[in-house]
């Protein structure tokens, strides 16, 4: 039962996700995406967290493939928003 309403909370959370992402208009997703990089950190130092005191083969495998997007999407972000701030910047 524990498991149903995990995956129910998790899909629910796709859908506001998306939901949010959508309504949010392109001139802020430049400073939205620091602030999701710097949330993305928190959750993957959480993931490791769980990785480190798991007793479960199940919440392992959760915990590695959370682990494992958080550093995409931590590496990623910090690489597109190290680009977009170089188009600002004054050429010589």
């Amino acid at each position: 039962m524990e498991l149903f309403y995990i995956t129910t909370i998790f899909v629910l959370s796709i859908f506001i996700g998306v939901e949010i992402i959508s309504k949010i208009p392109p001139t802020l997703h430049t400073p939205l995406m620091s602030g999701t990089n710097a949330i993305s950190g928190v959750t993957l130092m959480g993931g490791l967290v769980l990785l480190a005191t798991s007793e479960s083969l199940l919440v392992d495998i959760i915990g590695f493939i959370a682990v494992t997007f958080d550093t995409i999407n931590v590496v990623g972000g910090f690489a597109i928003t190290s680009r977009i701030l170089k188009m600002f910047k004054k050429k010589k």
